[in-house]
């Protein structure tokens, strides 16, 4: 699903990533930890063609990503890559429903198939008597399930996440958890998230240290 060789990074004079040799397989649910600077980030937004890297090659989903254009990547990553971030991203004047659709009209998909199916995902994440709710009405960890939901509205076959429980109290960071584990088992989903949260990286199947723009172990649980 993904896999990276000798990915390299620098912004001026401080190289970021130094060489990163990566595979992870389809329908895995991979955490990346490790101090802040350690490149996590850096790496989630090349793989996910938010960023490009300095050298080094980057397939995902078999797509050699280094020979397509900006327009090519943009719609590469409507396609298939659903992002989850930290502070959830959702445009306050819009509506829960309207929030998921987004990505899904800008695929050119049909209005009446898109808001189906949001609903459908919105009841799945419980959010059924939200959906017609702006931000500014939901809690917090309504706020980050409308964000998966708006990631898995183009049924994607990546989701990123930096810090998805970064902002959330314990017990809708114990659910987000358990959400992100049974839309891997569900949908059979690559899953690849950057945490300091270690109680969400020990309900991944694998867990990559970085420290220092290298990776310095991969364990598999």
């Amino acid at each position: 699903m993904i896999h990276t060789t000798g990915i390299t990074k620098s912004f001026g004079s401080l190289q970021v990533l130094k060489g990163i040799d990566l595979t992870i397989n389809k329908g895995e649910f991979v955490s990346i930890i490790g101090a802040s600077g350690a490149g996590k980030t850096t790496l989630l937004q090349i793989i996910g063609s938010l960023d490009k890297a300095d050298q080094g090659e980057l397939i995902v989903d078999g797509i050699n990503l280094n020979q397509l254009s900006d327009k090519q990547l943009a719609a590469f990553r409507n396609k298939h890559v659903g992002f989850v971030f930290q502070f959830h991203q959702l445009l306050p004047e819009f509506t829960a429903l309207e929030n998921v659709c987004i990505p899904g009209f800008i695929a050119g998909r049909k209005k009446q198939e898109v808001e189906a199916q949001a609903k459908e995902l919105l009841k799945k994440m419980g959010l059924s008597e939200r959906i017609g709710h702006k931000p500014n009405q939901l809690s917090g960890g309504e706020k980050q399930r409308v964000a998966v939901a708006r990631a898995l509205i183009n049924q994607p076959s990546l989701i990123l996440a930096d810090e998805p429980s970064g902002s959330l109290d314990s017990a809708n960071k114990k659910e987000l958890h358990s959400l992100l584990r049974e839309l891997c088992n569900e949908y059979g989903l690559t899953i690849l998230v950057v945490t300091h949260d270690k109680e969400l990286a020990e309900v991944s199947d694998r867990i990559i240290e970085m420290r220092d723009g290298n990776i310095l172990s991969s364990t598999t649980k």
